[in-house]
């Protein structure tokens, strides 16, 4: 049995127990009051200068690979009153990843946009909307959303940490501003990539497990409440 094997049938198991246990009411839940910030609420734009959106796999079981996109944007709806009505939406450019290749004869950047891979000439967009944000810690929440990917979709879950905010401030042109980070996991076989995966019981080729590493900034410069610089 793989370990892919092993994760989704404890994966089940543990849906069962859950199954099998009586629902909680929602007032049994864990309350977690926001941490606080000043920065307010509104809708947010990806400040694509301080973000980075990575990828890991396992290289034969030898390293971590790693790779970025150069292109992606998203939008963010924000209420640090109340963070789980907050929703966000992403796009990511599939052609645009980076793979910091160093031989210039041979472009590692096409072959991974290729058709073995994310086949961007095929499917040139991918996006995640988040359905669900559920509050872990009082500035952590686990954020599930529905990915396409590779003209497939399915639902994945990201662990976001937010690591604070401010209003508009005169040293910042670009107005309030919130940052987060996020890791989440998927499967490249659930959206039809299988080039490349190991046999069972064997480290040979790139991991189907792929680990998503997201830091992201955040701005709105139509929000209000100015404050004077250092």
């Amino acid at each position: 049995m793989t370990g892919r094997a092993v994760l989704r049938g404890a994966g089940a198991g543990l849906w069962l127990a859950m199954a099998a246990m009586p629902a909680l009411a929602q007032a049994d839940r864990p309350a977690f009051a926001p941490v606080a910030t000043q920065a307010p609420a509104g809708t947010y734009r990806l400040d694509l200068a301080h973000g980075r959106l990575l990828f890991r796999v396992s290289h034969l079981g030898f390293s971590n690979y790693t790779a970025f996109f150069r292109d992606f944007d998203a939008t963010l709806a924000f209420d640090p009153a109340d963070p789980e009505a907050m929703t966000v939406e992403a796009t990511v450019d599939p052609a645009s990843v980076e793979t910091l290749y160093p031989d210039p004869a041979f472009d590692f950047n096409a072959v991974i946009a290729g058709p073995e891979f994310l086949d961007a000439a095929q499917f040139p967009e991918m996006t995640f909307r988040s359905t669900r944000v559920r509050m872990t810690g009082p500035d952590r929440a686990a954020v599930t959303g529905d990915l396409t990917l590779h003209g497939v979709t399915r639902p994945i879950t990201l662990r976001v940490t937010f690591n604070g905010g401010y209003p508009p401030q005169d040293f910042d042109p670009g107005g309030a501003r919130i940052g987060f980070s996020a890791t989440g996991t998927l499967f490249r076989s659930d959206f039809g990539i299988g080039y490349g995966i190991p046999a069972p019981g064997s480290t040979l080729g790139v991991s189907d497990a792929v680990e998503i590493v997201i830091e992201a900034e955040f701005i709105n410069p139509d929000a209000s409440g100015g404050q004077p610089g250092p």
